[in-house]
């Protein structure tokens, strides 16, 4: 975090109450709701130390002028819990610092993000579907998506099933399955229980999935879980849902999506995402990607959807910047 062009809006705005102190943060936590809350107090327990350079960036960021800038020789995960109990009620209070501390917490199977898809699903395939599930849920839901599109489909929605109805893993579950794949990562630690999986895990692995994988293991998830089919999708968030997305966000988005890939994905979207794309667009290139559009032949929908899924991991970072907000949340908090 020393960097102020690696800085996202979350870690900027963690620098900038710091260097205000105590007082004045308890002052703006008491004007927010429990999410925004939660997002700068993660960003503001990651605080370690800071170089008086970053802080004279930051500070100028939101000040006009500032005056001899100051070292944060402090801990921020002691400072942001000082402040979330002088400012709330006991339950509320230790509902966050608990999220935050699991947050916080190492995480197993960590070392497995670097590995590739293709080998970590071929040294996978032999284990038990619930052991398959427990790693899925722990990894990037991109790296889950690859490894998932490699089994049957049988094995992709009993696997999905798995990753649904997992809650609190114990320790020494989680310690178990480690120590036997021990080789191949190396353990960072757990925690007493760790909340994993549940119906969000598979909403955010499948959305990363092509369409007609989505659809065969949603189908089979339904045969015997309708209800819990149905919260799977009301939790995705699909290419069509960026017509909840605010100008402002869409703005966002557009300047890190190039026009050819956006033209292919837009080649399938309801008129409505068309027009909201093109009414934030400039004149000249809103008429470029619409005379695109008018004479694009035939081209496969995989590539459409590839497009697709692309803007959609962007707005997805964006979104963790806190640049746009995705999905049917509260306003979002723009630092």
């Amino acid at each position: 975090m020393a960097e102020m062009a690696s800085l996202s809006g979350p870690e900027k705005a963690a620098i900038f109450l710091i260097a205000m102190g105590e007082k004045f943060t308890s002052q703006i936590f008491n004007k927010l709701d429990d999410r925004q809350i939660k997002k700068l107090s993660r960003a503001m327990s990651r605080v370690q130390d800071i170089p008086a350079e970053t802080v004279q960036q930051v500070l100028n960021v939101f000040l006009e002028a500032l005056g001899k800038p100051l070292d944060l020789r402090v801990k921020g995960d002691a400072f942001v819990k000082r402040v979330i109990t002088e400012t709330m009620a006991g339950d509320r209070a230790g509902t966050i610092l608990e999220d935050i501390e699991a947050d916080l917490s190492p995480v197993p199977f960590e070392n497995f993000k670097d590995v590739d898809s293709k080998v970590l699903a071929k040294f996978i395939q032999n284990e038990h579907p619930q052991t398959i599930a427990l790693i899925l849920s722990h990894i990037n839901p991109k790296q889950a998506a690859e490894i998932l599109t490699d089994f049957s489909e049988n094995m992709q929605s009993d696997i999905m099933l798995r990753v649904a109805h997992l809650e609190n893993v114990p320790q020494n579950i989680i310690a178990e399955v480690e120590q036997v794949l021990q080789q191949e990562i190396n353990a960072l630690g757990t925690v007493d229980a760790r909340k994993i999986g549940g119906a969000e895990t598979v909403a955010e692995i499948l959305n990363q999935v092509d369409q007609s994988t989505e659809n065969a293991i949603l189908s089979r998830i339904e045969e015997d879980h309708l209800d819990l089919a149905n919260d799977i999708r009301k939790l995705m968030f699909i290419f069509e849902d960026l017509n909840e997305v605010d100008d402002r966000g869409i703005r966002s988005l557009l300047r890190e999506v190039n026009n050819e890939e956006l033209t292919l994905a837009l080649k399938t979207a309801p008129e409505s995402l068309k027009q909201k794309i093109f009414s934030n667009l400039s004149e000249r290139a809103a008429a470029i990607i619409k005379e695109d559009l008018e004479i694009m032949g035939p081209v496969k929908l995989s590539d459409v959807e590839r497009a697709q899924q692309s803007v959609l991991r962007v707005a997805k970072k964006l979104e963790a910047e806190g640049k746009l907000m995705l999905g049917k949340g509260g306003e979002e908090v723009f630092v």
